[in-house]
């Protein structure tokens, strides 16, 4: 058996955005900068790692996903992207189909979503999943086999290493936002408590469900300020499950999905051409591998 890559794409294309220079065109005169970069990336991870099996996810539900049906304010600070890099965003999907890899988006889940999901239907299937992302929500992903991998600093880490990273094991990440809430996701959490205290909680008591279910207990532990702790708990303790139910990742998406639909083969030559790309990107995307005659057919 081998691993599968399954890759957090918006994130690479944002980072694309921002660092490259928006003096990079395509063939066709248009600014390619996120295309430019996030392709890079793509080829740059095809030839270092040769994965037997890859997907990537995009977010296409920035206003529209269950989350915000829960709560509106939920990635309500974050600008929209503008037309400009909305374009490219499709263009790097298309992109992706075209270098062989499969490319999912779904309206109301997040790429999370979807990468969970396809995690939990391959469990057995593959030795392990490797979450290419530089976010961290993805720790709760991790199990036996798996590694989540920040490409952009090469930082690889298993259980373990997420546990030295954030502070608590990944079946308590979900818990851990609960109660020290993510600003950049505008996930409240619970005020006054802030990563380490949310982690040190965790440790002491294992859940945010074992947390709740004896309070009184919090105020003995041996945490600056453990009475007032307590008290913010029981103060917020609505707004710390609702929380949770926006931090933990669904791996129940209808998606479609088999080890077979994922395997990387080579890219499509004729995709490729059909694309107006940076020439230097092209020459990149024309040094990998192409898909055998009868896998095009």
């Amino acid at each position: 058996m081998a691993r599968v890559y399954l890759v957090d794409a918006s994130v690479y294309v944002f980072r694309a955005w921002f660092a490259v220079s928006a003096d990079v065109t395509d063939t066709a005169g248009r600014q390619s900068n996120a295309v430019f970069g996030y392709g890079r990336f793509l080829c740059d991870l095809i030839e270092r790692c040769r994965p037997d099996y890859l997907a990537c996810a995009f977010d296409a539900s920035l206003t529209s996903s269950f989350r915000n049906e829960i709560y509106p304010a939920y990635k309500a600070n974050r600008p929209l992207p503008p037309p400009e890099l909305e374009r490219q965003f499709a263009q790097c999907h298309a992109l992706t189909e075209a270098l062989g890899i499969r490319a999912v988006s779904a309206q109301r889940y997040e790429a999370d979503d979807l990468i969970g999901t396809m995690a939990a239907s391959l469990r057995g299937e593959v030795d392990g999943c490797v979450f290419v992302t530089a976010d961290k929500d993805y720790a709760q992903l991790i199990g036996e086999g798996d590694y989540w991998w920040d490409a952009g600093r090469d930082r690889w880490l298993d259980g373990d290493g997420a546990r030295d990273h954030i502070g608590v094991g990944p079946h308590q990440v979900a818990d851990w936002l609960a109660l020290a809430g993510d600003s950049i996701d505008n996930i409240p959490g619970v005020p006054g408590i802030g990563a380490k205290t949310a982690a040190a909680l965790l440790t002491a008591m294992g859940s945010l469900e074992a947390i709740y279910d004896d309070l009184a207990a919090v105020a003995s532990l041996r945490l600056r300020g453990a009475a007032r702790i307590r008290r913010l708990l029981a103060s917020y303790r609505e707004q710390a499950w609702l929380s949770r139910e926006l931090s933990l990742i669904c791996c129940r998406v209808p998606l479609a999905t088999s080890l077979s639909s994922l395997a990387w083969e080579g890219v499509c030559p004729a995709a490729l051409e059909r694309l107006s790309l940076p020439v230097q990107l092209s020459s990149l995307c024309q040094r990998l591998p192409a898909q055998r005659e009868e896998a095009l057919a």
